[in-house]
């Protein structure tokens, strides 16, 4: 089983730019579809983008949409998340995480998961 570790999370202003990345071993990184969920306090946890091995099948939550831009470089077993234009309420905890077979948007069709992130945005 894959296993992900997440980096790149901190304190950013509104409006500005910040980046995540993944890395994962102990896998065939390029078998795998990566994904990105939050979970804010009190809330559930929600997807916010995936991407297929191949990087070809790149699939968005509505919320982040034009802001965010998922990535993956299959040679260096990374997968990134590339969110601009942010805003108050992107404020969570982020989380990686990785299956088997095409990409899907529920946290129940994910059996890998790194450790989360934070991201706070201030206003």
């Amino acid at each position: 089983q894959v296993q992900l570790v997440v980096s790149g999370g901190g304190l950013v202003q509104a409006g500005g730019p910040l980046r995540l990345s993944c890395a994962a071993s102990g896998g065939t990184f390029s078998s795998y579809a990566l994904g990105w969920f939050r979970q804010a306090p009190g809330k559930e946890r929600e997807f916010v983008a995936d991407i297929s091995w191949s990087g070809i099948m790149i699939y968005y939550a509505d919320s982040v949409k034009g802001r965010f831009t998922i990535s993956r470089d299959n040679a260096k077993n990374t997968v990134y998340l590339q969110m601009n234009s942010l805003k108050p309420e992107d404020t969570s905890v982020y989380y990686c995480a990785a299956r088997i077979g095409v990409p899907k948007t529920r946290t129940t069709d994910f059996g890998s998961w790194g450790q989360g992130t934070q991201v706070t945005v201030s206003s």
